[in-house]
């Protein structure tokens, strides 16, 4: 059985993915890490993007909103 990946949603933080994960951007580049759990910006203010370098906490970063449960059809 293979590993699950898991995107936690920290408050006003980055999202945390735990597990394995092929990270691509717009242009096609592929991210890697050796991590186990990699940090996600979500506040646009990371100088490392796509990865979180803690600018929220700095820049007074707060989410909009949490996710919410989509209704099934």
């Amino acid at each position: 059985m293979s590993e699950a990946t898991k995107i936690t949603t920290l408050d006003h933080g980055p999202f945390l993915v735990t597990g394995p994960v092929l990270l691509t951007d717009a242009e096609g580049k592929n991210f890697h890490s050796e991590r186990e759990t990699i940090a996600l910006c979500r506040c646009g203010g990371s100088t490392t993007k796509p990865f979180c370098d803690g600018a929220h906490s700095k820049l007074g970063f707060q989410a909009a909103e949490k996710a919410v449960q989509q209704a099934e059809n």
